[in-house]
């Protein structure tokens, strides 16, 4: 009997350590939603970026959660990422509250783009997303979108990462993206100080253009303007995930297309297209000895991100229509 004890429990043992080594797998695995990437905010700039880590080959096994405020949008975000009316096993839509009942609700990498438009009290919103939605052992990225606007230069300097920025007590609307900036990167996040954001038909030349034959254009014709088409910013996005924290953590990047042009330099490219063909060059109102703007020196962001605009110029992207 002893005997027939001691054999059956030899050949148990093999199956005893197969389940114990399961059970270890199981109870040490991460998470599903840990290994998912959190895209906060899918406007124009959100969107792009959804559908470029869905088609990336590095991103290839994360599935990517876009968080909204309402539900309202929710249909056409799926319909501009998915081309479906539904989820799929890799993209889902959700809105912020939804997203914080589930049972799991941290993510290895947070993108949070959603303007300020959008919220009472940005900075809290963009520490609140950090806290709630980054996973807590920050091995991945928490990238917050902020602007170029913040920085002080002014009369046709040129400006990098570490220039001087508005006093955010006297600039009220710089002080909103330089305090959310603050909260990012207390965290241990990082923020991409963009230029001015635009596509074919939306952007400061579209305004100007439609908007503005009549009453004219605030500032002198030839004051600075940088700028960077909405898809290179979300790839600049991507990349500062593709880097990860070892290299964005608690960092500021300024991203461009590396190539400032002017107003009335932004109103010649468009008019060259057909689409504002029928629109004529605006007045602006100057005056002459007004502030220039500021040229951004995005080169060392560039480097560090292993990141470049498909879109070189602006110019460059409307004569591409022609």
């Amino acid at each position: 009997n002893h005997l027939r004890i001691m054999v059956s429990a030899l050949l148990l043992s093999p199956l005893l350590t197969l389940m114990l080594a399961s059970m270890t797998t199981a109870f040490s695995a991460p998470s599903t939603a840990k290994a998912d990437i959190a895209v906060v905010g899918c406007g124009v700039l959100g969107t792009s970026l959804c559908k470029q880590l869905l088609s990336h080959p590095d991103f290839a096994s994360r599935s990517i959660t876009a968080i909204t405020k309402s539900t309202a949008r929710h249909d056409d975000i799926r319909k501009q990422v998915l081309q479906s009316d539904i989820d799929s096993d890799r993209f889902t839509v959700k809105t912020f509250d939804d997203v914080l009942e589930t049972s799991s609700s941290s993510f290895q990498d947070v993108v949070f783009c959603a303007p300020p438009s959008g919220f009472d009290n940005y900075p809290s919103a963009v520490k609140e997303a950090a806290e709630k939605l980054w996973a807590a052992d920050k091995s991945g990225s928490f990238v917050f979108t902020s602007s170029g606007g913040v920085y002080e230069g002014k009369d046709g300097e040129t400006v990098n990462e570490s220039s001087p920025t508005f006093d955010p007590e006297t600039n009220p609307r710089s002080g909103r993206m330089i305090y959310a900036e603050q909260e990012a990167i207390a965290l241990g996040g990082c923020a991409l100080r963009l230029a001015g954001l635009y596509t074919f038909e939306r952007g400061a030349h579209s305004y100007w253009l439609k908007r503005c034959q009549e009453s004219g254009v605030q500032g002198r014709e030839d004051g600075i303007v940088n700028l960077l088409n909405y898809d290179d910013a979300a790839s600049a996005c991507l990349a500062a995930l593709k880097v990860g924290p070892t290299v964005n953590a608690k960092r500021t990047f300024l991203i461009s297309d590396g190539n400032p042009t002017t107003r009335k330099g932004i109103c010649e490219s468009a008019l060259k297209c057909a689409a504002y063909a029928q629109y004529s060059m605006p007045r602006f109102l100057g005056p002459d000895d007004g502030l220039k703007g500021k040229i951004y020196d995005g080169s060392k962001s560039n480097e560090a991100l292993q990141w470049e605009p498909v879109y070189k110029s602006f110019d460059s992207f409307m004569t591409s229509f022609i």
